[in-house]
């Protein structure tokens, strides 16, 4: 009898070691593919319910923002993992961790999927509005505090009666974006020489640019944007060029063209220019320091001179030969000094040129355009419409609305109207950047703010 309970327990627990590894084993099998999850929904089709060919450049909105939101919730879900863990005593009570701050109790490994905010230091956005420049003016500035993260501050130079413009208009954007940033508005001035005489010189008040180091005396590095620029990615990514400064540079910009025997330098100008090309100053990193403690070789007088002391008598000289005004003033002063220039890759300055005869911006075919650029006028006609979408989606966006669902679905709409055009035939560039923009914000955004209502 003895013998035949031993047997039976012994049955017993052999049965219950089986049933425990047959749950065990099932738990750890992944879900089925398909079981679950954002359903894509089909693009928009054309007659007959076939896809539009351009379609194969343009991955679908509705998936591309269930990726993001899938990588969202997975961040999420860490989170509210890690802070579900009860918090580890310290050897020493009454002493504090050295470790502090946000992931100060997380061990590694763990904070993979959530991501600091980055530094508060100030990015300073200068920008020159004259005439009927307000709204572009305001359509850049929306485009960068979309997307940026450390904050801005704006200088804004305009005259006198498009001030109180700006500042209305400034005023109406919501609380979540005007606590990114802070504005200054400056009245137009020329501290030497002529001041009619600079006003008028190529465009309304573009000389103005020349004198931002004389007049920002308290700021130490600038980014200067014409007012027809978009930003497709944060600000923070152009600023971080200022560490690749070498010793003796203290301006970036990018090549006026990319193929010498079609651009307008290297077959039209009658004065000197910085390399093949030349460069355009549409889009110009400063560091106003080194540019007001430098002292220029120039072709005037033997020794070198102040920044703004060269101004005046250089453009003296070359007033009669010049023809894009400030622009063509600083390639003759990169001419001379060619050691103090970085030179941006054409993707960080992409303009019509760089499409609109056949795509030769490689660094935009690579990595898509990361600063549109839209000179020629090209926001307010109809000659390459793909630049135009792009101004009128990022115009339109409402700012507290779905970045996928208001601007990127839109913008795949509107490119699919611009296909008869040479730039409307490469939309991927145009939006490859954009799309990883903009999903790096929404996870910034849903991930940071998950995060921070955990106590780690």
């Amino acid at each position: 009898m003895k013998l035949y309970c031993k047997l039976v327990a012994l049955l017993l627990c052999l049965g219950v070691l089986l049933l425990l590894s047959l749950f065990v084993g099932s738990a750890d099998e992944p879900p089925p593919k398909g079981a679950g999850g954002a359903r894509s929904l089909p693009v928009s089709s054309g007659p007959g319910g076939r896809a539009h060919p351009l379609l194969a450049h343009f991955p679908p909105v509705q998936a591309a923002a269930a990726a993001a939101a899938e990588e969202g919730a997975a961040a999420a879900a860490a989170a509210a993992q890690i802070s579900k863990r009860e918090p580890r005593l310290s050897r020493n009570p009454g002493k504090r961790s050295p470790a502090r701050g946000k992931f100060a109790n997380v061990r590694p490994g763990e904070q993979k999927h959530l991501k600091e905010l980055p530094s508060l230091q100030w990015m300073h956005l200068a920008v020159v509005a004259c005439g009927d420049r307000l709204e572009e003016t305001l359509i850049m500035l929306k485009s960068a505090v979309l997307f940026s993260y450390r904050k801005l501050k704006f200088h804004i130079f305009a005259e006198d009666s498009l001030k109180p413009e700006f500042e209305k208009k400034l005023r109406e954007w919501p609380s979540s974006y005007s606590k990114k940033f802070e504005y200054s508005v400056y009245p137009i001035a020329f501290s030497v020489g002529n001041a009619q005489e600079w006003k008028k010189l190529f465009k309304p008040c573009a000389a103005q640019r020349l004198f931002l180091p004389v007049i920002l005396k308290d700021v130490d590095s600038l980014l200067y944007v014409d007012t027809d620029v978009l930003f497709l990615r944060p600000i923070d990514d152009i600023w971080s060029f200022l560490k690749e400064f070498n010793s003796t540079q203290l301006a970036a910009m990018a090549p006026e063209h990319e193929i010498p025997k079609i651009g307008w330098y290297s077959r039209f100008a009658r004065h000197p220019y910085y390399g093949t090309t030349g460069v355009n100053s549409g889009v110009m990193l400063m560091n106003l320091t080194r540019i007001r403690n430098t002292q220029f070789k120039n072709s005037m007088i033997p020794t070198g001179l102040m920044w703004e002391e060269m101004l005046y008598p250089l453009y003296q000289k070359y007033k009669n030969y010049i023809t894009w005004g400030d622009q063509d003033l600083l390639n003759i002063i990169f001419y001379f000094n060619p050691e103090c220039l970085y030179v941006f890759p054409c993707q960080w300055n992409y303009r019509p040129d760089h499409c609109m005869y056949g795509s030769n911006c490689k660094g935009a075919e690579e990595e898509g355009i990361s600063v549109l650029h839209g000179n020629r006028g090209v926001y307010h006609d109809d000659k390459q419409p793909t630049f135009k979408a792009l101004y009128e989606v990022i115009r339109d966006f409402p700012f507290e609305d779905n970045l996928f669902q208001s601007l990127y679905y839109p913008l795949q709409s509107k490119f699919l109207d611009t296909v008869h055009t040479l730039c409307g035939r490469i939309p991927q560039v145009f939006l490859k950047q954009i799309e990883k923009t903009m999903k790096k914000v929404y996870e910034n955004r849903v991930i940071v703010h998950v995060g921070a209502n955990y106590r780690y």
